[in-house]
């Protein structure tokens, strides 16, 4: 008798919840439900550059911070269509994605590490300095964003949007992830010369990861738009970088699913912690380090990959090899 696939049952209650939930929830529930969805998207660029690639980069929110930048100063300027903002807001932050990329080239691990955070903290003071363009220290009110002349007011409105694109966002890293490009990625994470050697090139991979790594986080700023009407750098530090750092961890590294569901997760935890802002950091490092030290797979990755890993190969790196990968190293 055939097992039930609890993916598939997990996907349909999670389904019928989003589609009940705009008649019964209030608007605050709304609110918290599209920051998740944000939060979602940001797992899965992590996921992609981390999970996939072996690329330990802390820049994720810099990215974040672009999107959402360059969604609301063409919103506020040329009021076109949000698709148009959101779409802009990815592709800069992927290119930069890519030239960032090049670090990657020349670095690993702890030295990759502090390199690509502190691009995010020169590029956090931008957002705080740069007063012309992003509002400096007093932030910047974004304006509603359009859709064929409708303005998005209120989270309710937003609600379907952000659904629908957290929706094809998630499709995207699946597809990613079971395509040769996604073998490709994790031969490189797992070693670079045993990549070139099957004839994969390792330096367009690494790139290519921090382009997609990018384009995730910039779409996931361009979502915020939808829904909220005011940023401030502040939230833009490195806190959040934990924030999502955690969410993958715990998720379960090289795991689609752990993503979404860290970040599900964590987002909740997160807006519990509110009123705590002066421990959130402690509490998420400190959850970080438990979980790379004694559950370095985290709670959601696939069972299966989890089993078929020895013990000795478990760590940052993710899941194991596609098959693909691993026969053709073999032969």
């Amino acid at each position: 008798m055939k097992k039930p696939n609890l993916d598939h049952a997990a996907l349909l209650v999670l389904l019928a919840v989003i589609c009940v939930l705009p008649f019964v929830a209030t608007g605050y529930v709304l609110y918290v439900v599209n920051l998740l969805m944000v939060f979602v998207v940001l797992a899965l660029g992590m996921h992609v550059v981390i999970g996939e690639a072996g690329q330990f980069a802390l820049s994720h929110t810099a990215f974040y911070g672009i999107g959402i930048y360059t969604a609301g100063i063409i919103n506020a300027t040329w009021h076109p269509p949000f698709v148009v903002s959101i779409i802009a807001g990815g592709v800069l932050s992927a290119v930069l994605g890519y030239l960032i990329g090049f670090l990657a080239l020349r670095m690993r691990d702890i030295y990759l590490a502090l390199a690509t955070f502190a691009f995010g903290e020169a590029m956090q003071w931008v957002f705080l300095n740069w007063d012309g363009v992003t509002g400096g220290s007093n932030g910047m009110r974004l304006q509603p964003a359009e859709l064929f002349g409708l303005k998005l007011t209120n989270d309710l409105q937003a609600y379907p949007f952000v659904i629908g694109l957290t929706a094809l966002m998630l499709w995207a890293t699946v597809a990613i992830s079971r395509s040769q490009f996604g073998s490709a990625l994790r031969a490189v994470r797992e070693s670079d010369v045993a990549a070139t050697a099957m004839g994969i090139n390792a330096r367009a991979m690494k790139q290519s990861a921090f382009a997609i790594s990018g384009a995730f986080a910039g779409v996931a700023g361009g979502m915020y738009t939808l829904f909220v009407s005011f940023i401030h750098p502040e939230s833009l530090g490195f806190q959040t970088t934990i924030l999502v750092l955690t969410m993958v961890v715990v998720g379960g590294i090289g795991s689609v699913r752990g993503a979404v569901a860290g970040a599900i997760t964590f987002g909740i935890i997160s807006e519990l912690l509110r009123q705590a802002l002066s421990v959130q950091e402690i509490i998420y490092g400190v959850i970080l380090m438990g979980f790379m030290m004694f559950k370095p797979r985290g709670l959601f990755a696939d069972r299966k990959k989890r089993a078929a890993r020895p013990a000795a190969q478990e760590g940052l790196g993710g899941s194991a090899v596609h098959p693909g990968v691993a026969e053709r190293s073999h032969a």
